[in-house]
């Protein structure tokens, strides 16, 4: 937390450049770094809307108050700690700045339409997006840092997104496999920082005006790559967490002079002087006219154009390409192929009538198996089998961390159930077997159960025997699904993935 005394040592040269922006304003403006800095939380619309009678009483929990811009998001008193929440495990909400809120509320994506965020890294646009999606069209979310590509996609599953893709690509890789492909394009440009300096003393020690020429070269770069996947009537958001000129209105100048055929719809600033954030700009941009204005467009009202494409042999490339990669990083054996994901995926099916009886196979997209981790490839509603084979090869040679909603691990013939799957789930009555525990009643049993322990029956929780039988049962936080456990014994086998198990707050 900011230490409200103690203002950071800010250049000259920054102190300078606000000045000549905000002349009188520039006081006010400086002395918003004595004040202690804001805290956001944007919940999952879809989990809040289905869990919302039980989960109202976090509103008190955690003091929130709306963001004004957004409509999911919250301010929250740091002194509650939701981070440390096990509803954060849960993927009820996402811990985010409530400047950066303002950007996908302005993109506005709608169900069904296809997204991309270019620049995604840790996950805060990317899970906003998904929320707006509600389940519906595809996201594809991708970041170039390898290690960030990590933990955006962590979020994108604690976050239980079903229909997001992440990559770890260049945006001109990106540029050469999707012309002219997406409804709305999120371009959160990496930049320099200046709406940061409130939070981060590492973000001023990297500023200078020789910076921020760097940042505005970058970030023209990318624009360029992102120009090119929009389709004709497609919109785009451009945003920074900086203040300059240079990466910002003078950029979207140089944008319109370049690129005739879009036009600015709006642009807005969130400066910390004035309203409860760290700062943050935004613009939106269409592009004119129709998909079919051209002859080399990527797709038709949302659909991969056949013309365009060539759908031969394409179907077990990502398969291929991601072979070395997984064995390195789980040391299991890769043998993968395209008819060994749908022989696996059947199996998985045989698992769901016996564990999860309403499962329905998505009407679009296609199992694919990353050595022995098998995923569903996600894609638009009135993509065909082809369209989605297309989509898995235009992946081909990009590196992949998640392909689609991991579904299931294949271990020697036997199906266990992905934490992802899990968390994907609105109620708990999605499985035949389940275990519900309440913040209130069983604290100490969720603590165990987030730390690695196994449950005891009648002990550490008292069960409906009727829901919870022996094998594989949904662990369930207050309604919320969170993972798995195997009941056998009196007992509930904790399955909660090692790398996430921790000490939470209640």
């Amino acid at each position: 937390m900011t230490n409200i005394n103690t203002q950071p040592t800010l250049p000259e040269s920054y102190k300078q450049q606000m000045e000549s922006m905000l002349g009188e304003e520039t006081e006010a403006f400086l002395k918003s770094f004595y004040e202690e800095r804001t805290y956001g939380l944007r919940i999952h619309p879809l989990k809040w809307e289905q869990h919302k009678t039980t989960l109202e009483p976090i509103i008190n929990a955690f003091s929130l108050q709306s963001v004004p811009w957004c409509d999911e998001g919250y301010y929250y008193d740091p002194n509650t700690r939701p981070g440390k929440h096990p509803y954060h495990a849960a993927g009820l909400y996402y811990i985010q700045e409530p400047s950066a809120m303002s950007a996908v509320q302005l993109l506005d994506p709608q169900p069904g339409e296809i997204v991309l965020d270019l620049a995604a890294a840790p996950g805060g646009k990317t899970t906003h997006i998904a929320g707006r999606l509600q389940g519906e069209g595809l996201l594809i979310a991708n970041e170039i840092h390898r290690e960030r590509a990590k933990i955006l996609a962590s979020n994108v599953e604690r976050m239980g997104c079903s229909n997001a893709i992440v990559t770890n690509s260049d945006p001109d890789s990106l540029a050469e496999r999707f012309p002219m492909f997406f409804d709305r394009i999120m371009l959160d440009a990496p930049c320099s920082g200046e709406g940061m300096f409130r939070k981060d003393t590492d973000a001023i020690q990297e500023w200078s005006p020789e910076h921020v020429t760097l940042c505005a070269n970058r970030q023209w770069d990318i624009i360029q790559a992102a120009v090119n996947m929009l389709k004709p009537g497609g919109t785009i958001a451009y945003s920074t967490c900086t203040f300059n000129y240079a990466e910002n209105e003078q950029t979207i100048e140089r944008w319109l002079d370049r690129y005739p055929d879009f036009t600015l719809v709006q642009q807005e600033r969130i400066w910390p002087h004035k309203q409860r954030g760290e700062g943050h700009y935004v613009a939106v941009l269409r592009r004119s006219g129709h998909l079919e204005d051209t002859t080399e467009s990527s797709t038709t009202s949302g659909s991969v154009a056949m013309t365009s494409y060539s759908f031969g042999a394409t179907s077990t490339r990502l398969e291929k390409v991601n072979k070395g990669k997984h064995k390195k990083s789980t040391g299991r054996k890769n043998h993968p192929s395209s008819s060994n994901a749908e022989a696996v995926y059947e199996q998985f099916v045989q698992w769901t009538r016996e564990y999860m009886p309403n499962w329905q196979t998505p009407m679009s997209g296609k199992p694919i198996l990353f050595g022995e981790e098998l995923y569903w490839l996600p894609a638009p509603a009135d993509f065909s089998s082809d369209q989605s084979n297309w989509l898995e090869g235009k992946l081909n040679g990009l590196r992949v961390p998640r392909p689609g909603l991991h579904l299931a691990h294949v271990l020697k013939q036997r199906i266990e159930p992905a934490h992802a799957l899990a968390l994907s789930l609105l109620e708990p009555t999605a499985a035949s077997s389940s275990i519900q525990l309440s913040t209130v009643s069983d604290a100490a049993a969720i603590l165990k159960y987030l730390n690695g322990e196994a449950l005891l029956l009648d002990q550490d929780v008292q069960a409906d025997s009727n829901e919870v039988v022996k094998g594989w049962t949904l662990v369930s936080i207050d309604g919320l699904p969170i993972s798995w456990g195997k009941s056998a014994n009196g007992m509930i086998k904790n399955h909660y993935p090692k790398g996430l198990r921790a000490s939470y707050l209640l």
